[in-house]
Parts: C-alpha cells; structure tokens; sequence
C-alpha cells in the first residue's frame, strides 16, 4: 500500500500511524514548513499544499499511489478535486480506494431520533452544505472512474491532546445543559481503524463512523472529572451559555447516528463509547498527546 493523504491533521496522522504500522508507504500534506518536519518525524513524507495548483512534487507521488485519503474541509468547493481532479482521472494508474472524511453534520437535526445512511440530509451549517455538496462530487467522481469511494461521516472527534480532561487541566470545561440533547463521538483510533479497514477492502459508499453511544455533552465532562478526583464545573442552562455563533450551532442539531453498517463491513470498534475511551486515556496516560508517556497526569495530581 502506497497512502497519500491530502490533510494530514489529527485524524490524517492518527491514519497514517495506523498505515505505516501495517508497513504501508504514507506521503501528506500540510501548509507548513513547520508541520512537514513533524510529519516526517512521525514517518509520513510530507509535501506543502494550500489548495493552489498540485507541485510536481505531488504530481509525482500521486502517480505511485494505491490509496488516497482526503481530510481537508471544503470551502466554496472542494480543494482537492479543484486541483487534482485531472490527476486523479488520468494519471494515477496505480489507484485502488478513494476515502473522504466527511461529518456526520450532514444530517442536519433530526429532533433526537437515530438516523442512518440512508436518512435524508439536511444540513443547516454552511460548512455542513459544502461537506454535503463534495460527498456528492466524490461518489460523482467514483462513477466516472469506477474506483470504490468511501465516504466516512464522522461525530465529534477526540483522542489524545483533545479530551475533556484537557478542558478540565486548562480551566474551560463547561456543562451545558440543553434538555434531551446528545451528540455522537469517535476516538480518533477508531477513525483510522475503520478508515484501514475499507481501504484494505476497498470498500466504497457511505459509511456513519461514530460510536454506540450518543450522549448528553455535560455527562462526558462529569465522567472526567471524576476520572480526575476533581469537582465537575457547575451546569450551565443553554438559554443561560455565552458561546460562539459556531459552538452554538451544534447544539442545533440533535440526533442519534447509528454505526451498524460500518460493522456489517467487519469493524469492530475499540471505543465503543466515551467511557471506554475516557478510562484509557486516563489509565494510559495519553490524554495530554502520546508523547507526554505516563507521566502526564502530574500536571493535576494523582
């Protein structure tokens, strides 16, 4: 396997580690200089792009490549398509699978009820519509070349460096309380497990990557904090919350996302819900970045 991953961010290196330890090839973008050393620490061959045209530099490792991840947010369209569609097209012989990281926002609110892939999209979010309208240029696209796509909708991702413990260490955790509301979330290990599994299988169409379990926000932040020893912050009325027009806007679509055809695929999730993640994070040591080892509970005391 050859990977190359246009967007090789927190979800991208999680898939990347996950590759390279299969004894995959993996070469990832970034629009840094500061970042590509840090990719190539990680073992990922790293190459600069910021949605303008490909370099030759990624014109020529995209001709080697067998598998292609897309973990890049759209703008007023999708970058990657916008400047490597023809590449993709014409010249990249050795392709095998196609995976885009998409949201589980498309779905827009369903008033609390499970939806699956196959539920109507109605996104609200413009950056919701736009990840709707590149799903739609993506399978277009797996028409045209009849090369497996998969889309992967992904709820709210966390994993080590971004948890609740970390809101809790810096002071900002919040409980929010917005009655019979829920979100999903996935570990970021569980998006590059599942996210392998189809592109050893090729497996194309759309897949829902969240765990088993949607819950209300103030009771995954009440679970760390008693993994902590630390009080909890106080609950907060919705109506009552100072927030960002964007963190406001989540708590405007309520849903349950199911994830039973990601498993009808063979995965089988290592962090089926957020107390089984948390409790790993926790016990590892991991919740601070992977690099932090063990010891990065003494921060807060033990």
């Amino acid at each position: 396997m050859r990977l190359f991953i246009f967007g090789a961010g927190y979800s991208g290196r999680a898939i990347a580690r996950c590759a390279i330890a299969d004894g995959a090839f993996v070469a990832g973008t970034t629009r840094s200089a500061d970042k590509a050393e840090e990719l190539r620490a990680d073992g990922i061959e790293p190459a600069l792009f910021d949605g303008g045209p490909l370099s030759s530099e990624i014109e020529a490792a995209l001709g080697e490549t067998t598998h292609l991840i897309v973990s890049i947010a759209p703008g007023d369209s999708d970058p990657v398509l916008s400047a490597a569609r023809d590449t993709i097209v014409k010249n990249m012989p050795a392709l095998r699978w196609i995976g885009y990281l998409s949201t589980v926002g498309v779905y827009g609110d369903h008033q609390g009820v499970w939806v699956d892939e196959d539920a109507e999209c109605r996104p609200v979010s413009r950056r919701s519509q736009a990840r709707l309208a590149a799903e739609r240029a993506w399978l277009a696209l797996a028409v045209e070349t009849d090369l497996p796509v998969a889309i992967l909708r992904l709820s709210g991702i966390y994993g080590p460096g971004r948890n609740g413990f970390v809101n809790l260490d810096k002071g900002t955790a919040r409980r929010i309380v917005k009655p019979d509301q829920v979100f999903n979330r996935i570990h970021v290990d569980d998006i590059a497990g599942a996210t392998m599994l189809l592109a050893k299988e090729a497996k194309g169409g759309i897949f829902n990557v969240t765990d088993d379990e949607p819950a209300p926000p103030q009771d995954v932040v009440a679970y760390a904090a008693s993994l902590m020893s630390v009080a909890p912050p106080p609950e907060i009325p919705f109506n009552e919350a100072e927030m960002t027009p964007m963190a406001r806007s989540f708590y405007g679509e309520n849903k349950r996302v199911a994830n039973a055809r990601i498993k009808q695929a063979g995965y089988r999730f290592r962090f089926p819900d957020y107390r089984a993640a948390l409790d790993d994070l926790w016990s590892s040591g991991t919740w601070q970045g992977r690099a932090e080892g063990a010891d990065a509970r003494s921060r807060i005391g033990d």
